[in-house]
């Protein structure tokens, strides 16, 4: 049930999305910025933000071959952005970069989930 993906393409895009996410927040992007501003986290230490993004790239990527590595990397970028629902929601930051981006990307992964590794 949870070897490696089938059909492989969902973890494929949910990595190129992470992938540019992870390069947009080396420096950040205005959106980028705002979201960490909002939500009280501190801008100086988004570099361990672009980390964990990569270190999850590298895990959908491996994935697709490991048995088991896939969904383990898919389960932590649901955990990740829960992380940042929860933030948001904290700090009661509410506003379009929650619901677009946030709830997107999580939405985004959970369904990559479903559809390769459920289903």
């Amino acid at each position: 049930m949870f070897e490696t993906p089938d059909p492989a393409w969902p973890v494929m895009a949910l990595a190129a999305v992470l992938a540019v996410d992870a390069l947009l927040s080396v420096k950040p992007v205005e959106f980028i910025r705002e979201c960490l501003v909002c939500v009280n986290f501190p801008v100086e230490w988004g570099w361990a933000l672009v980390w964990i993004k990569l270190v999850a790239v590298a895990g959908l990527l491996v994935g697709l071959n490991a048995p088991g590595v896939g969904v383990a990397a898919t389960a932590g970028v649901i955990a990740y952005f829960l992380a940042a629902a929860a933030a948001h929601i904290r700090a009661r930051a509410l506003g379009v970069t929650f619901w677009v981006n946030c709830l997107g990307m999580l939405a985004f992964a959970v369904g990559v989930l479903l559809i390769s590794f459920v289903l």
